[in-house]
């Protein structure tokens, strides 16, 4: 009966995430990388993913957490979204010379546009500790 209850309750909360708004659940693919977002309140998202430095030198995995700022900058038209957030995770350094893999911690910044109600682009720029500057682009598929 514990589980049940632990499932129903699980259930209810990622679904009443879904119909916060602004933060929803959306599949990120793109030239260096790859996430899941996750809403978590109407504004906020969790992110597990893993992705590259444009040389292939750096395989990051890890979560990030992005704050939708469409509410505070008063965009209305929801074909586009522009966020920001912190991330971290592990940087395993796969070129050559000495391994300089360690915890990753770092910022990013990025928008969308979507052009229908599920598919999208996105462009974002992170940086982290470790692996440093990593440019985003790729599409985004709503859930």
């Amino acid at each position: 009966m514990k589980k049940v209850i632990l499932l129903f309750l699980f259930a209810l909360v990622f679904n009443a995430a879904n119909v916060f708004g602004q933060a929803r659940s959306e599949l990120n693919f793109g030239l260096v990388g790859i996430n899941y977002e996750i809403p978590v309140h109407k504004n906020i998202t969790i992110a597990p993913g893993a992705g590259t430095s444009l040389d292939f030198d750096w395989l990051n995995v890890g979560v990030k957490a992005n704050y939708y700022f469409d509410n505070l900058f008063g965009l209305t038209d929801p074909a586009w979204d522009v966020y920001g957030g912190a991330n971290a995770g592990y940087a395993v350094y796969m070129g050559d010379g000495t391994d300089d893999s360690d915890i990753d911690f770092g910022l990013q910044v990025g928008g969308r546009w979507f052009w229908n109600d599920t598919w999208g682009l996105y462009v974002e720029l992170a940086g982290g500790n470790v692996a440093g500057l990593s440019p985003g682009i790729g599409v985004t598929m709503k859930l």
